[in-house]
């Protein structure tokens, strides 16, 4: 990772210029970095798609915008004439560009984006708490994609950020939530939040859901650890007729149990991304309150220091969600 010194563009025609202010990392991210998706990424490489800012500059064509005000960027652009947009599945879209993979990303002082990417913010919102719009997209995907209900019971494997803004939108749901992660740090912050917590590597994680739900299992589980052990804890946590959401992005092939989605009548969804329904609601409730931004909010370095942030998030001690402030050197 490095930072450069490049000349400033002007925004083009339908294009809308960013003061960036804060810019998450993400798995993704990681992923990238170690080269898992070097298919579609190649360096040099601007990342970055969890974020805020304000309106700098309109381009040619634009309307309905003005500098200053807040935004983020919904970073899904789907091609808009094949068979899975008309059915209105844009987000899985088989010609899908997506901002800060395909194309360059939010970890820059300015910023230029299709004006029908930006998502509007309340004025009264801090915009590192806005930073977490995307991900919470993520979550509220996650979960309506499961059909989670009142008074289920779901198993969250993997309490990192994107774990735990799944729990805290199950939780709205009315659902019991139960979050198993390793980490003793990550507990804490769930522990913080009101959440049953286990450490699956030291309890009897079976047992454990057993008695937790009457013996019956839950009846569904998130599978965001992205390790062969989690989809095994996922797949094993599930009820008769249960659903498994795969989260994580999973770089190798990992061994499934199919008998016991035979005999169980399981169900696997994969989740990716999310649509603009998704991200509104998402808005709604990072301004409302409603996701614990400030805890989840552990550390935010300046852009200059993107590579030791970088490593703060990959070292997972006692870190959730980092941020880069994009604004500290303007």
């Amino acid at each position: 990772m490095s930072v450069v010194d490049v000349p400033e563009t002007a925004p083009g025609p339908g294009q809308v210029q960013i003061d960036v202010a804060f810019t998450g990392i993400c798995g993704t991210d990681l992923h990238i970095l170690h080269g898992d998706m070097d298919r579609r990424v190649s360096t040099p490489a601007v990342l970055g798609h969890e974020m805020s800012g304000t309106v700098a500059r309109l381009g040619e064509g634009v309307d309905g915008w003005k500098p200053g005000e807040p935004v983020t960027v919904l970073p899904v652009l789907p091609c808009g004439d094949c068979r899975t947009c008309a059915a209105g599945h844009g987000h899985v879209c088989p010609r899908l560009t997506f901002i800060g993979i395909d194309s360059a990303g939010s970890m820059q002082q300015r910023w230029n984006v299709p004006a029908g990417a930006l998502v509007r913010l309340p004025d009264t919102l801090d915009l590192a708490h806005g930073a977490l719009a995307e991900p919470t997209a993520v979550a509220v995907h996650d979960v309506r994609r499961s059909g989670l209900a009142a008074g289920e019971h779901a198993v969250v494997v993997g309490g990192g950020p994107v774990g735990l803004l799944i729990a805290v939108v199950a939780r709205r749901t009315g659902a019991h939530v139960l979050v198993l992660e390793p980490s003793p740090q990550r507990r804490a912050v769930a522990d913080r939040l009101g959440f049953a917590t286990a450490d699956p590597t030291a309890a009897d994680t079976n047992a454990l859901i057993g008695e937790w739900t009457d013996g019956e299992g839950a009846a569904v589980s998130f599978e965001v650890s992205g390790a062969a052990a989690g989809v095994a804890t996922a797949v094993q946590a599930l009820a008769p007729r249960g659903r498994l959401v795969m989260v994580a992005i999973h770089a190798a092939p990992r061994e499934v149990d199919l008998h016991r989605f035979f005999w169980r009548e399981l169900t696997m969804l994969g989740a990716r991304l999310y649509s603009p329904h998704d991200m509104a609601t998402a808005v709604e409730l990072v301004a409302g309150g409603h996701i614990p931004a400030a805890q989840l909010i552990t550390q935010v370095e300046p852009l200059e220091r993107v590579g030791a942030a970088f490593a703060a998030l990959e070292s997972g001690a006692g870190v959730m969600k980092v941020l880069l402030d994009c604004a500290a050197a303007r």
